[in-house]
C-alpha cells in the first residue's frame, strides 16, 4: 500500500447498491440540474439534487419595434 494513500474501508455492497439507486433515480427525474454526491471518510452520507426550470428567452426586441 502506497503511504500516501489512506486505506479505504471497505464498502458494504448493499450500501453501494442503495446510493447508487438514489443517484439512478434522481438524475432520471432531472431534466435540467445537477445531483450532488456528499462523501464523508470515505463514504457516501448524503445526495443532493438541484433542479433547473429554465424558460425560453423571449426579447422585447424581437417585435422589431425601436
Amino acid at each position: 500500500m502506497n503511504p500516501k494513500t489512506p486505506e479505504r474501508p471497505r464498502s458494504n455492497d448493499r450500501n453501494e447498491a442503495d446510493w447508487l439507486d438514489v443517484v439512478h433515480r434522481k438524475v432520471d427525474a432531472l431534466r435540467f440540474g445537477s445531483v450532488q454526491i456528499i462523501v464523508h471518510e470515505g463514504r457516501v452520507t448524503q445526495i443532493e439534487s438541484l433542479e433547473k426550470t429554465r424558460f425560453q428567452s423571449t426579447s422585447r426586441d424581437d417585435s422589431g419595434a425601436q
